[in-house]
């Protein structure tokens, strides 16, 4: 399918250093985007990244769940690069547990990285994409936010947050030729998930029908349709979980 390329076009990726956010900086990129590559640790590995995949790619650190930090980097970027055009909430953590385990702060960890950082950084790139007529904004969900997960329930709560602000932001900003769309991923074999305790991940996978992890590279290519320019999709939730969520 065709929908057009990413030539020229300006993109932030949040979170975007490592793991899928890292395979979605690289996919991006070689459909001819710049790509901002926002990281709140391991900046090294960013600047890495940036150099890898060329065409003007930066690193950008920032907690993007700080309003403020997250304000300062969008204007910074497109004092740099120009105006952002395609944004790539991508930025996330995993901490899980039983429920009665489950400490408040990595609760609020959790469910803050996600939803604040969405938030800010959506908040921050729209009104420059509302002025231009344009923009794609692609948020990286998980299929644990539509189903559920034992032991996953900050994870999973904060990921279905996510859907909500997808589907509120589709509806507002449609008519401004602004797309607002969800990709959700299934078990996929990064750095974070290698953290999920062994048992889960084998529950994961017995109920996945094709049987295994989903590469970063598979989720990267769908955010990349998403975020094209000749893109008719708004407000959809993309599933990308192998069958897991059948």
């Amino acid at each position: 399918m065709s929908v057009g390329g990413l030539d020229g076009r300006v993109a932030l990726v949040t979170g975007g250093g490592r793991g899928i956010g890292a395979a979605i900086v690289r996919e991006l990129a070689s459909h001819g985007a710049t790509v901002a590559i926002n990281c709140r640790a391991r900046v090294e590995d960013a600047r890495a990244l940036a150099t890898e995949v060329g065409r003007g790619a930066r690193a950008w650190p920032a907690d993007v769940s700080d309003p403020g930090q997250a304000e300062r980097m969008v204007a910074d970027v497109a004092a740099a690069h120009g105006a952002i055009e395609v944004a790539v909430l991508n930025a996330g953590i995993w901490r899980g547990g039983r429920i009665e385990r489950l400490a408040l702060e990595d609760w609020r960890a959790v469910t803050s990285t996600a939803l604040d950082g969405a938030f800010a950084i959506a908040r921050a790139v729209v009104p420059t994409m509302r002025e231009r007529g344009f923009g794609r904004i692609v948020v990286i969900g998980s299929v644990i936010g539509l189903v559920g997960f034992a032991g996953h329930s900050a994870y999973a709560t904060a990921k279905a947050g996510l859907l909500g602000l997808v589907r509120s932001l589709s509806k507002e900003l449609g008519r401004d030729g602004i797309t607002v769309n969800a990709v959700l991923p299934g078990l996929v074999e990064t750095e974070m998930t290698a953290a999920i305790p062994r048992a889960s991940r084998e529950r994961m996978i017995a109920r996945t029908s094709l049987g295994r992890p989903a590469d970063a590279r598979e989720v990267a290519s769908a955010v990349r349709v998403l975020a094209a320019e000749g893109s008719y999709v708004t407000g959809h939730a993309l599933v990308v979980d192998g069958g897991f969520s059948l």
